[in-house]
This record gives structure tokens, sequence and C-alpha cells, in this order.
């Protein structure tokens, strides 16, 4: 993250132990864009538990405390990278790219494995394409002169605190039925969401584009 315009607005920025990680961690030799990485793995770690899902049986509730706990690393990874390349002073020319590219595939690693746990796999692309075009479509805007747009209603924080709940909830409902319909009902909600998202990103890109050409 090289510019501090294009960062997401979170509060959690300001949190005394956010702010004190990052401060440890600019005095480390660990880049901004190391971090960005380490997003990943949290995520390809979540993805893989949804996967045994099917298969976890009693141990369904140490697998959701496992992802949720990955839930939790990506978060930070996403809040700490920003910290220690603005505030930490560690920012590169590639910051934009690593602050990007990671959080699509952290995306697509976790929906498509949500997808795959409720035995609907094409229902977990759909809406794992659908997440990435939101990010696509904010940063078109934002590179054809647009402001950077994060708004939703599903933009990432809420598709993973949306995919956060129905997993929490998820070996509550094993208790009576096989099928994981909270998982999947979370991902309809996501794609329709997405859809929405989507098209308020590119009318207020495109409304402020016209409205620029024609000042």
């Amino acid at each position: 993250m090289s510019n501090p315009k294009n960062r997401r607005p979170l509060k959690a920025r300001s949190w005394a132990i956010m702010q004190k990680s990052a401060q440890w961690i600019s005095k480390k030799n660990i880049t901004p864009n190391q971090i960005s990485i380490a997003s990943i793995a949290f995520s390809g770690i979540a993805g893989l538990l949804f996967l045994l899902f099917p298969v976890a049986d009693s141990a369904l509730w140490f697998y959701v405390l496992l992802i949720l706990l990955c839930f939790i690393g990506r978060a930070f990874c996403n809040i700490l990278d920003g910290l220690v390349a603005v505030e930490g002073g560690k920012a590169t020319a590639s910051g934009e790219l690593f602050n990007d590219i990671p959080d699509r595939i952290s995306d697509v690693l976790i929906i498509v494995g949500a997808g795959y746990a409720t035995g609907m796999p094409t229902l977990g692309w759909l809406a794992a394409v659908l997440a990435v075009m939101t990010a696509y479509v904010r940063t078109l805007g934002r590179g054809l002169g647009a402001p950077t747009d994060f708004q939703g209603p599903m933009a990432k924080l809420q598709r993973m605190l949306l995919i956060s709940v129905a997993c929490f909830l998820a070996p509550i409902e094993a208790i009576f039925w096989e099928q994981s319909y909270i998982l999947a009902l979370s991902l309809i909600i996501i794609s329709i969401g997405c859809v929405i998202t989507i098209w308020k990103r590119a009318k207020s890109a495109y409304d402020h584009l016209e409205g620029k050409s024609n000042a």
C-alpha cells in the first residue's frame, strides 16, 4: 500500500494492539509485501478446512474454530501491511500490486472452499468471480481517474463477516440437517450483494468520469 488515499477506511487501524504490532514489525526485517502474501496462507488453510467439512463429523466445531482463526489472521495481515507500509515508512512502488492481488487470491480460496463445503461448488465459484469483479471495478475506476470506491453492500469486510457468521452457525445447523444450508445461503447473499456492489461502483465511476469530461 503506497498511497494512503487508496486505503479502505478501517477503525481497527487505531486499535492499540494493531498500532503496537505495526511498530514492532516495522523494526524487523519484514516488508509490507511479505505480510500481504502471508494473508494468502491463512486463506489457503481456511479453504482446505472448508473442503473437509463434509467429512468433519464431530470435529466440525474444531474446524470452524481453526477457520475463524484463519479469518482473523487474514484480517490482521490486511491491516498490518498498510500500517507497516504507511506509518512504518516501508511503502514500496509495487505496494498496490501486493495490496490487491493477494486479497483476490484469498477471496477465491475462501469463497470457493465454502462452496465445496456446501456441496455446491458452482455456487462457490460464482460468488468468488463476483467478489473479484467488485475489486476489479473499483481498481478500474480508480485507474481511469475516479475516486477509490469501497462502497457495498457486499465489499470485502461484509463478505468476510457474513461467511464468518455462517461458518459459526454451521455446527449448530449440522445437528438438525446434513446439508450446509446456512453456508449456501451466505454464498447466495454474497452473489446478489456483489452484483449490486458492482453496479453501484461502476455507476459511481461512470458518473464521476462523465461529469469530469462535461465540466
